[in-house]
């Protein structure tokens, strides 16, 4: 057999052809390295931007206020420049600034406070908080120092600034992260003649470390011995940032996911039957476990886990109960596997097989037929036994020979028919198919005085089984 090879032409100067990228060009590992430490970087300088935004102001927190003070309605003033709202106390503790507004009221030479046009207290004073029967601050202006430079009053911390304990009421502690407080209180200012001095507004920080504090006050008076006393109250309301929720949240959604999983851990630890692989999910479930408490941990000014908080009775106790029911289950498991190993391996397990039930004879479907049913058909002799015993065999065609066409017509009618009829002698003649080729041959190759006879008879047979 031929074939067909280039002429002239090698295998090593067969075109190479080169797939196309469509414009794309791939980045090898370590260049995708490279990006994802320079975005890492940028990420957190990013976030570190954030402090630095804090750290200037565009203005005071109390200079607009003071300055309209000063202007419209001077006198004394309080300022709560920090709030420490104690839960577990439970207490609130403020820190208030003495600030005098007007020329009347105001000390020399200590302008300036806040960068407004207002300074410190010009008279000595005596504070009072909660009607208590004691002052928890004393002010004398005498105290304050000079700048010899300058000549401008230095506002020391400790002569100029006090701090007054409230009670807390915390009976919505437990609904942490969604706790609000409300604390309600009352301030009086008294100078050195025991003349009551009012004061002209009270003001707080709006935000505090995991609170937001809101401060409204008005004008009150106090009865004593048939005398109106001039007073100043205030109601500080405290919540908690939307900062803080969302991440405490956060938490909370991510321990009962992690719970969740080893639920899943033990439903696929019971489909297993190799003990390693069930080791797998014992110590990812395990390990779950460990991280619940430690994410708990993590909520921002979370209370206790003896305080009773509601984010505990639906989210840590349960959380640890299920998680640690999961882990025992897989050990369970894990026993019951080891168990059935050690039974297989003493004794063998012996397989048996339920013998299927017999089925049911099909039912007979009796044809209405006017003619008698057929006997039964004997057995078929091979067509190979006369050749092999020697004996002489009468086929078809050496009977029509003799004139026995009509004969051979009946039986062939008879043996063609579904179902067959009988035979006159009882006895139902089957053709096999190697009488049906010696019928051939012997039909091709008789004596050629007999051809017409075995024609005309073949014709007949063949008619008949057109038939």
């Amino acid at each position: 057999m031929g074939g067909t090879s280039p002429i002239g032409r090698s295998r090593s100067d067969a075109v190479h052809l080169h797939t196309g990228t469509g414009g794309v060009v791939p980045l090898q590992n370590v260049t995708i390295l490279i990006f994802a430490l320079i975005f890492s970087l940028l990420f957190v300088l990013a976030l570190s931007c954030s402090f630095l935004s804090g750290d200037k102001e565009d203005d005071p927190l109390f200079k607009s206020m003071l300055n309209d003070i000063a202007t419209n309605d001077p006198g004394v003033v309080l300022l709560g420049e920090n709030v420490d709202v104690d839960v577990n106390e439970p207490s609130v503790t403020i820190s208030w600034s003495l600030v005098a507004c007007g020329d009347s009221f105001e000390l020399d030479g200590s302008s300036g406070v806040h960068e407004s046009q207002c300074g410190l207290p010009s008279m000595a004073l005596w504070i009072y908080a909660d009607n208590s029967p004691e002052p928890v601050a004393i002010y004398e202006p005498s105290a304050i120092p000079y700048i010899r430079k300058t000549g401008q009053r230095r506002s020391i911390e400790n002569l100029v600034r006090f701090d007054s304990d409230h009670t807390l009421d915390v009976h919505r502690a437990h609904l942490y992260p969604f706790d609000t407080y409300l604390l309600p209180g009352t301030l009086r200012a008294v100078d050195a003649s025991n003349t009551t001095v009012p004061i002209q507004k009270l003001s707080t920080i709006e935000q505090v470390t995991s609170f937001l504090v809101a401060t409204s006050d008005f004008e009150s008076y106090e009865i004593i011995n048939g005398t109106q006393i001039p007073t100043r109250d205030f109601d500080l309301y405290v919540t908690r940032p939307g900062q803080l929720r969302f991440y405490a949240l956060l938490l909370f959604g991510l321990n009962w996911m992690l719970t969740h999983v080893t639920i899943a851990h033990v439903l696929l630890a019971r489909r297993l039957v190799d003990i390693r692989s069930m080791t797998k999910h014992l110590v990812s479930a395990f390990a779950i476990v460990l991280i619940i408490p430690q994410l708990r941990k993590s909520m921002p000014d979370s209370p206790a886990l003896d305080d009773g908080a509601l984010i505990d009775y639906i989210g840590f106790i349960p959380q640890m109960i299920i998680s640690a029911s999961c882990v025992l289950t897989i050990l369970l498991l894990i026993m019951l596997r080891e168990y059935d190993e050690m039974e297989g391996k003493q004794t063998p397990r012996q397989i048996t097989v339920r013998p299927l039930p017999p089925r049911p004879p099909p039912p007979r479907i009796l044809k209405a037929s006017s003619k008698p049913p057929a006997p039964p058909i004997p057995p078929r002799k091979s067509p190979l036994k006369p050749f092999l015993l020697g004996t002489k065999v009468h086929t078809r065609s050496s009977a029509m020979e003799r004139g026995e066409a009509a004969c051979v017509k009946d039986e062939l009618n008879a043996g063609f028919v579904f179902p067959p009829i009988p035979h006159a002698n009882g006895v139902i003649h089957h053709r096999s198919r190697s009488s049906r080729s010696r019928l051939g041959t012997v039909g091709l190759e008789g004596p050629s005085g007999s051809a017409s006879g075995s024609k005309s008879s073949r014709s007949a047979t063949l008619k008949s089984v057109k038939e």
